[in-house]
């Protein structure tokens, strides 16, 4: 942890959903305490509660396979954060009993964090979706970002939207303090170099109606943009109804089949363009590797505020597969994952920091 003034402070929102099975609930697996952060120096004084315009709102998915992940990614966030103590975390939770066991599970690694649950009904989004050759792309919780200014309180200003599968290297609140011009709704690395055209099928570019006609008069030419990190402003994103703007290509790709299946491209037809640029240190992407398995990928050239997993590859698997890519052991030092067995429980108390070589500024 580095002590220093915080301009604000952090609160991280997480999406949960339940897991269940044939047999009812699954045991979702053990993890050790983490260490504890305390703020230093020049932190505001603690929140009088959610409203308060001093926080900065974090929000992240949280399923069964995931939970390593995320539990890594909080234990990043809270290590490298200048005021810890002033992180607050919601859990939006799918309408059923399984996130108590979340909610405990949660609660005996960080047993000083202050957080609350919030429902998502996975049936809100469950109609909307096309089938997919993965069934992993059609889970309704990948859509739940959708719904952030629907599901937090109307106060709440703007959150930022990270994926489980990222690891901190840097005070979260820096990037909270992304500009946000007042024609931009989401701010994200943007990588203009990738093919955009291909989160589209020839339906789309072909049809009169659609194709380029859907991106002329946007503030910049389309980019690809990956959705695991984005500053999102909510009350923009209300105001917009930015939602429903995403639900209809939803609803048009149920008729037409105008692009691959998932959560992303939909997310594109609408902000692609429109997209307030952040530096890529803040999404050092494609660690996961390609769908290739075993496919390793290094960092990319430039400083890392934020290592990011996407990809088919988890670092998790990978290393319990023994078979670990080498920056899946920077990851390993925030594993607070307890084997079935016991053997080579985590020690978070010891693990290594980030490497400032690696990240420096």
């Amino acid at each position: 942890m580095r002590a220093g003034v915080a301009a604000a402070m952090a609160t991280a929102v997480f999406l949960a959903v339940a897991v269940s099975g044939a047999a009812g609930a699954l045991a979702l697996p053990r993890f050790v305490e983490a260490p504890e952060y305390r703020n230093g120096e020049g932190c505001p004084a603690a929140a009088a509660g959610v409203c308060d315009p001093g926080l900065v709102h974090i929000a992240m998915t949280l399923e069964a396979h995931y939970l390593r992940g995320s539990m890594a990614a909080v234990y990043s966030l809270l290590k490298h954060a200048s005021c810890p103590e002033s992180i607050f975390f919601h859990f939006l939770a799918a309408e059923d009993p399984e996130p108590e066991l979340l909610r405990r599970a949660v609660a005996d690694s960080f047993p000083s964090l202050r957080f609350e649950i919030y429902p998502f009904r996975a049936g809100a989004v469950a109609g909307l979706i096309s089938a997919s050759v993965r069934a992993a792309l059609e889970a309704p919780l990948n859509y739940a970002r959708n719904h952030l200014a629907d599901l937090l309180p109307r106060c709440v200003p703007r959150a930022i939207y990270l994926d489980s599968d990222v690891l901190a290297a840097d005070d979260v609140r820096r990037l909270w303090e992304t500009r946000l011009p007042a024609a931009a709704v989401v701010a994200a690395p943007e990588y203009c170099h990738a093919n955009f055209s291909r989160y589209f099928t020839p339906a789309f570019w072909s049809d009169p109606g659609l194709g380029a006609r859907v991106f002329a008069g946007r503030r910049r030419p389309p980019c690809y943009f990956n959705t695991g990190v984005m500053v999102i402003d909510l009350r923009r994103w209300r105001a917009g109804n930015y939602r429903q703007r995403i639900e209809r290509w939803m609803e048009i790709q149920k008729e037409k089949c105008i692009y691959e299946p998932g959560s992303l491209p939909p997310f594109l037809l609408v902000f692609a363009g429109e997209v307030e640029a952040v530096d890529h240190r803040w999404n050092q992407h494609g660690l996961g590797g390609d769908n290739v398995h075993g496919s390793c990928r290094p960092l990319h050239d430039g400083p890392v505020s934020l290592m990011h997993w996407s990809g088919k590859g988890k670092p998790w698997d990978r290393l319990d597969a023994g078979r670990p890519c080498p920056l899946d052991h920077t990851w390993k030092s925030y594993d607070l994952y307890i084997p079935s067995d016991g053997s080579g429980a985590a020690s978070p108390a010891s693990g290594p920091a980030l490497s400032a070589s690696l990240f420096s500024w």
